[in-house]
């Protein structure tokens, strides 16, 4: 029961998060946005482990690097999803890495020459994944916001590549804390560097309110989801996690009049289905695969 309210939380802060960076998008750039919030993150996490005595040293500095790396290129590419698209179709997009993880699995499988050891509810969960994909898209987008659907789509495949790492650091015994302070860190440095390419701007209280809110909210659904993959069931963590998809839904239509439409519904169930079952399949070949939070 804590780790389902865990999830649902995190769950929530994570689409309200979503709600501050499509508000803050009218006036910053994707790296400013995700500079600040890398910055909220890193001195979050530093005060607290410095209340709690602990310590930021590591003995693994390219382990983060690589995973800083992946996780930061997929956070840049879903803030610009969520400032082109629909909150729901950017959030959906980014949900996708449960699937990429399976195509990963089947991809490596048939690399190393056991491609009939594939299994092929696997194979039909990735395709059922990409069918959702093709029905959320289809009725909603622009010629223009097509550039937005294509960083959604690479942000859930980088997002998946990411997690495996974190999986990797987790096994060599990297604590939660540290991924996720070496994260903030790579996001600090990763965002001021894009946003120099053209001008931070100037702040006015309601856009610093939404970058720092953005931090926090970011930093704590981070948080609470890692707890919560620590000490409950990935498959039933993963069900919950996707409740992220309704309350974008549900602010999307509320705060930013996104248009409603059947087929695009249709397609996000299908997404979730597809997500679940591939989590469950996954879990299954790889008993310690884990997805620890954003990014």
């Amino acid at each position: 029961m804590q780790a389902s309210l865990l999830m649902m939380g995190s769950s929530f802060l994570f689409a309200l998060m979503g709600v501050c960076v499509k508000l803050a998008s009218a006036r910053y750039g994707s790296g400013e946005i995700v500079f600040y919030r890398g910055l909220v993150g890193a001195l979050f996490i530093s005060g607290l482990v410095f209340w709690r005595g602990g310590s930021l040293k590591t003995r693994y500095p390219s382990m983060h690097l690589g995973r800083s790396i992946a996780g930061v290129c997929a956070l840049v590419l879903w803030f610009y999803a969520i400032g082109q698209l629909p909150l729901a179709t950017a959030i959906t997009l980014n949900y996708m890495s449960s699937i990429w993880m399976a195509l990963f699995l089947i991809g490596g499988a048939v690399l190393v020459g056991s491609s009939q050891q594939i299994d092929l509810r696997l194979v039909l969960a990735v395709l059922t994944g990409f069918g959702g994909v093709a029905l959320v898209l289809q009725p909603t987008l622009t010629r223009e916001q097509w550039p937005g659907a294509l960083a959604g789509l690479i942000s859930g495949m980088m997002s998946a590549m990411a997690y495996l790492q974190v999986t990797a650091l987790g096994r060599v015994g990297e604590p939660e804390y540290r991924v996720v302070f070496y994260f903030s860190l790579g996001s600090v440095v990763a965002g001021a560097a894009l946003a120099l390419t053209g001008d931070f701007h100037t702040h006015t209280p309601p856009g610093l309110g939404l970058l720092v809110a953005t931090g926090v909210l970011a930093t704590t659904a981070q948080i609470l989801m890692t707890r919560a993959y620590a000490i409950g069931r990935a498959l039933s963590n993963a069900s919950l996690q996707y409740l992220g998809i309704a309350w974008s839904f549900l602010f999307g239509v509320m705060i930013f009049g996104d248009a409603v439409t059947v087929v695009a519904l249709a397609g996000m169930v299908l997404i979730v289905a597809a997500g679940l079952t591939a989590t469950l399949l996954r879990n299954r070949a790889v008993p310690d695969a884990a997805n620890p939070g954003e990014s």
